[in-house]
């Protein structure tokens, strides 16, 4: 068997029917296979259109609830403060969401929270918006503070 020997299964191809090319194609020479004038003969409803009656998107309940009241923070793992402390791109006496900022770990104005994944060898002076539990209590036991804003 060699490449130039390859073809499909007898039976599994068929030619692709070419509407509107006249009479002798044998696929409508006036009609195109669309069958006898009315709007689905004249091309124009859209794919959407149930002919009038309440559409489905419409007719679903809608579901859900969204809280205009809720404060979204950006997430900060104290290993991440850690490594740019290590690296020195930031001071570990001071870790606002600013010099955050400044690092491009946030966005400027958001509000950020500091969650506790990772290990803290070094005392860290953080403030942010919102701590977790393991998070404070790892700060504070390597001799850090904590202030939220």
């Amino acid at each position: 068997m060699k490449l130039h020997n390859l073809q499909p299964a007898a039976g599994s191809t068929k030619k692709r029917k070419r509407i509107g090319r006249g009479v002798g194609s044998g696929y409508g020479g006036h009609s195109s296979t669309r069958g006898n004038k009315g709007q689905k003969a004249h091309g124009n409803v859209p794919v959407w259109f149930e002919g009038g009656q309440m559409p489905l998107q419409r007719r679903l309940p809608k579901f859900g609830f969204k809280n205009p009241f809720r404060i979204e923070y950006r997430a900060v793992n104290l290993s991440r403060l850690a490594q740019l402390v290590a690296d020195g791109a930031l001071d570990a006496s001071a870790i606002t969401p600013e010099s955050l900022a400044a690092v491009s770990v946030v966005r400027k104005g958001e509000k950020v929270k500091i969650l506790g994944g990772g290990e803290l060898s070094s005392a860290l002076t953080v403030s942010a918006h919102a701590f977790s539990e393991s998070a404070k209590a790892r700060i504070e036991a390597a001799g850090g503070t904590v202030t939220v804003l």
